[in-house]
């Protein structure tokens, strides 16, 4: 068979919803679809690249080597496609951007969507702001920035629409058994305001757990080498533990458990064009990537 000189986006973009949601079912409710609509389009596009990319089964998709190989090209042409009609319908925006973000959002998930974001839109200026959600808060209300990210708590006055969800537990470097045998559960964390501080004082404090704060630092680079040294344990987001940290099992050690936290998007009521446009792109990128972890 001889392969197809052009594939239609549309195709691509069905594939990639697909592996992204893990579902025909959960694809054709994301791209208002019928199932069988986004099926054929799959079936479409393996005739026309003569070749299988997804094993189907009762409850999941799974890609084929093939069908990764493909993965990779589809998500580059269909964010090339993207940027193509952003520029052509806003050549001309720009002007300045202030984003606030909490540093472990920051700089870990947030700086390739920016990146992406100026490909598409190189006459916009990005200021963006590393802080503890309270501090960003008290800027956004004073006006000093367009936009944040901002771990939500009950506490805290958040009216933004929630992007991000996540686990988090307690972890700690490889001398776990001589941490949790200390009279006072020692902790590293960032000074006061901070939500993971909170989330793990307030635990200890609702099972009658002793602790003390052993080791606090501001920067999240600085906690995590405290982390390494043995100085204690912190809260983290499950897939922010580094690979040579270990995440420490709550009922084997009698720990109280954590309850999950959300990262909502807060924005100031009049926008201009190049704020609108990122708040858009933030929202429907870590929207995406979060789809791809459930």
């Amino acid at each position: 068979m001889s392969l197809a000189r052009t594939i239609d986006p549309e195709l691509l973009r069905a594939f990639v919803t697909v592996v992204d949601t893990g579902s025909f079912s959960a694809a054709a409710r994301r791209l208002l679809r019928g199932q069988s609509a986004v099926s054929l389009q799959i079936k479409r596009l393996e005739e026309q690249l003569d070749t299988r990319l997804l094993n189907r089964t009762s409850r999941r998709v799974a890609l084929t080597a093939e069908g990764e190989m493909v993965l990779g090209h589809a998500r580059t042409l269909l964010r090339l496609n993207e940027q193509l009609l952003d520029r052509a319908r806003e050549p001309e925006l720009a002007g300045l951007v202030r984003i606030g973000a909490p540093e472990d959002f920051a700089t870990t998930r947030l700086p390739r969507i920016l990146a992406e974001f100026r490909e598409s839109y190189p006459r916009v200026a990005l200021e963006v702001v590393c802080e503890l959600t309270l501090d960003l808060l008290d800027r956004f209300h004073a006006g000093e920035l367009d936009m944040a990210l901002l771990k939500r708590e009950p506490s805290v006055d958040v009216d933004g629409s929630p992007v991000w969800r996540e686990k988090l537990v307690w972890a700690c470097g490889s001398e776990r058994e001589a941490l949790l045998e200390e009279d006072a559960l020692p902790l590293v964390c960032s000074p006061k305001p901070c939500v993971y501080r909170h989330r793990a004082t307030s635990a200890l404090d609702a099972v009658g757990r002793r602790w003390r704060v052993a080791y606090s630092c501001g920067s999240l680079a600085g906690n995590l080498a405290a982390l390494r040294a043995g100085l204690g344990l912190a809260v983290l987001p499950r897939d922010m533990v580094p690979h040579e940290m270990l995440v420490v099992d709550e009922q084997r050690h009698s720990l109280p458990s954590l309850s999950d936290t959300e990262i909502a998007l807060v924005t100031q009521q009049h926008l201009s064009s190049p704020a609108l446009r990122l708040r858009d792109y933030v929202q429907h990128e870590i929207e995406r990537v979060a789809a791809t972890q459930e």
